[in-house]
């Protein structure tokens, strides 16, 4: 096991032992700060406070980190209270359930066309296939902004997956957050500006025409929420969707279970979703000193909350190792907790049901073609494969 003082260990092996650190860090680490001097907290219960505390751990990166704000305007997942209920308010109307429930029929069209698109091998590539195309699809239609453009959101998103959190204020990181984001923000900026002058159906319009108490979005936060939305959608979705199949070749009872009742297929999306987190862990900053875990954090401290050690701590969730569909634990905290739970969760569970629902219904067997050769996500931040080959049967 990677010496649990240097740094958390490789996913080059599908996640076998940055679980074990995980379990280590837990039981013996609780709350331990690196060489780098992030502090790290692993257990649920410190999780979900770090998660949900805003007055003590703040999601202004700003306050540790010069030259963010114009790169966080409009960004709720930046943002604290009541600056983030102000913004978010205006942004959960574009996020309507009614709206969601209604992206079904077309989420199931797309699903069924890329599968089309796909057919006449024995084989697929998952990830290339369907997990990547599927959300960004739906994004960008959601957006209004041309679908074609799907290998350009794809090259943004592996930038800033290539990009790991290093440490208080680290200039390089923050030219190259800076550079990406430049060039995302004009594209945006276009988009918007074309919208205000041929409004359309679509999001784009529907943030330029929100308002809530006389407040309206400015063109730079919806800017920076639309290239935030855009990236964090679909790169989570392509993970869980990936993830999804992954655990059901892992447990064949679970996979015939859910072949024989698809009432199930909700289970299985959140079982998928706790035991194999898509984003491992998120970042708050200390506004005071605080006492957590046993240990005291400084202020103005960067914090990393382990999402997915939360979800296997084995003090809130009974077995956490295992696939089990009758646990129905809808209280993981995959999407975060409190205030900043993820607003695109909705649709993210909605595209993963319907995929899977699809699936199911054109393939008889599905499984995994040389797992050992598998390409894992190993950037510190996602959870998953970054490709899945896939052996189909009619």
């Amino acid at each position: 096991m990677t010496n649990p003082t240097t740094s958390p260990p490789s996913m080059r092996d599908g996640g076998t032992e940055m679980l074990e650190w995980l379990r280590f860090m837990r039981d013996e680490h609780p709350v331990w700060q690196d060489a780098q001097g992030l502090w790290h907290v692993f257990r649920y219960e410190d999780v979900q406070r770090a998660s949900t505390d805003h007055a003590a751990f703040s999601s202004d990166r700003g306050r540790v980190m010069s030259g963010t704000k114009n790169i966080d305007r409009g960004n709720i997942v930046t943002m604290d209270p009541p600056e983030h209920g102000q913004i978010r308010k205006l942004i959960s109307q574009a996020f309507a359930p009614r709206v969601i429930a209604g992206l079904a029929p077309r989420i199931t069209e797309v699903t069924e066309e890329l599968l089309d698109a796909a057919s006449g091998a024995g084989t697929l590539d998952l990830v290339d296939d369907l997990a990547y195309p599927l959300p960004v699809i739906v994004i960008a239609e959601l957006l209004g902004v041309p679908t074609s453009d799907r290998d350009l959101f794809r090259h943004w998103a592996q930038q800033f997956l290539n990009m790991q959190l290093r440490g208080r204020g680290d200039p390089e990181l923050l030219r190259a957050i800076q550079e990406v984001l430049a060039e995302m923000k004009q594209y945006f900026a276009e988009q918007y500006r074309e919208r205000l002058k041929n409004p359309g159906d679509d999001l784009f319009t529907a943030l330029s025409a929100a308002e809530s108490d006389g407040q309206r979005l400015d063109e730079e936060e919806v800017v920076n929420f639309t290239g935030q939305l855009l990236l964090a959608g679909h790169v989570s979705t392509t993970v869980l969707l990936s993830n999804v199949v992954v655990c059901l070749q892992d447990n064949p009872e679970a996979a015939a279970a859910v072949r024989a009742d698809r009432s199930l297929i909700p289970d299985v999306v959140e079982e998928a979703l706790r035991l194999r987190t898509p984003s491992m862990h998120l970042g708050r900053i200390t506004t005071e000193e605080v006492k957590i875990g046993g240990k005291v954090i400084p202020a103005d401290s960067i914090v990393s909350a382990w999402l997915l050690s939360a979800n296997h701590d084995e003090r809130h969730f009974e077995n956490p190792g295992a696939f089990d569909l009758d646990r129905r634990a809808r209280d993981h905290l995959a999407f975060g907790h409190g205030v900043h739970f993820c607003i695109g969760a909705s649709l993210g569970r909605q595209e993963g049901q319907l995929a899977l629902s699809s699936l199911l219904d054109r393939y008889s067997d599905i499984e995994t073609v040389d797992r050992e050769k598998l390409q894992w996500h190993d950037n510190g931040i996602m959870f998953g494969p970054k490709d899945l080959l896939i052996s189909v049967r009619p």
